[in-house]
């Protein structure tokens, strides 16, 4: 399945009902009043999270949606019926925005949660609600309110505890398949991932987070070089970022650099970012030569207070010791 997480649509609810104009007539009364009911409320737009969704691509290729209208009101004061809303189910994590403002007008974070997006517009009054004193066969009833019509933006930004972010080729893919479920396309060339991926890591005897595979960020990412920019925006959410540095003997460039690149685009996209919990993790330890590389990261990292963690997904190594990190980081997070 093709992964959205960006869309306009326009969503226009229901017009109200109008109201009857209709008077009483039944034998043997000899002068009925008027009895017209209201009209019906149209139908709301209405916006619902749901954990079985994990993308917006109803919304690339559908983008006008409209809600039904109400019911006339009838004769006898007979109300009529209120129309059905429209209920457009949108992925957990899911930030809706006004397109004319840019301004955000709900954040569904939970499964199960609504958002009226567009209300449906008020049935109009019968004409039993004019008769007066002076006006005792009123021949006029309310038409219906027009229903809310709005272009919106809709926003996925994904929900992890921990954000994996780094180079092309840093060797994310490998230690998310590693470390869970999740089987993200894997080989020896860069933007092999497309596409954010999510895994379940478990630790310890209960615990378990959600860690996020954030396609690979290059320098200008921030300007939308690359894949970076349209996905920087899946890391917002998380407790801690994990920053991957390949520190094999066939990486290219310095370690070092390499780390301050991806650190200076995090920055220039969002301030607030760069004051995200952060950890370092070394990749491709089993192919690390000399030490050379892994050393000068190593020292760079105690110099400036980042957690380090040299790892090899492919054979296992120190990631039994960096899960139990990651998990007691988010554990102290949500508390």
């Amino acid at each position: 399945m093709k992964f959205v997480d960006r869309a306009e649509i326009r969503v226009k609810a229901g017009h109200g009902g109008k109201g009857c104009v209709s008077f009483r007539r039944e034998k043997y009364v000899e002068k009925g009043g008027p009895n017209g009911g209201d009209g019906g409320r149209g139908g709301h737009i209405i916006f619902k999270a749901s954990s079985g969704l994990s993308t917006l691509l109803d919304f690339r290729y559908k983008r006008q949606y409209a809600a039904k209208k109400g019911e006339g009101g009838k004769g006898q004061q007979m109300h009529g019926k209120n129309a059905e809303d429209l209920i457009l189910p949108v992925p957990v994590g899911t930030i809706i925005k006004d397109a004319v403002t840019d301004e955000t007008i709900a954040d569904l974070t939970k499964d199960g949660q609504e958002f009226i997006a567009a209300k449906g517009g008020r049935g109009g009054l019968g004409n039993i609600h004019y008769k007066g004193p002076t006006r005792q066969a009123p021949r006029y009833a309310q038409p219906g309110e027009d229903g809310e019509e709005r272009e919106l933006v809709l926003e996925l930004k994904l929900i992890a505890d921990v954000g994996l972010i780094g180079l092309p080729n840093a060797g994310k893919s490998t230690l998310i398949s590693a470390l869970s479920a999740a089987r993200p396309k894997i080989a020896d060339y860069p933007f092999t991932t497309l596409k954010p991926a999510l895994g379940v890591v478990k630790f310890g005897e209960y615990g378990s987070f959600v860690i996020a595979d954030i396609p690979g960020l290059i320098e200008g990412a921030h300007e939308g070089t690359g894949l970076g920019f349209q996905f920087l925006r899946h890391v917002e959410r998380t407790s801690i970022l994990l920053h991957l540095v390949d520190i094999s003997e066939m990486a290219i460039g310095d370690p070092v650099e390499n780390f301050k690149k991806i650190q200076r685009e995090l920055e220039l996209y969002s301030p607030e970012l760069i004051k995200k919990p952060l950890a370092v993790a070394g990749t491709k330890l089993d192919i690390k030569g000399d030490g050379k590389n892994l050393d000068k990261l190593a020292q760079y990292c105690k110099d400036n207070n980042y957690d380090f963690f040299p790892v090899c997904a492919v054979t296992g190594a120190g990631l039994n010791k960096l899960t139990a990190y990651l998990g007691k980081k988010v554990k102290k997070h949500k508390k």
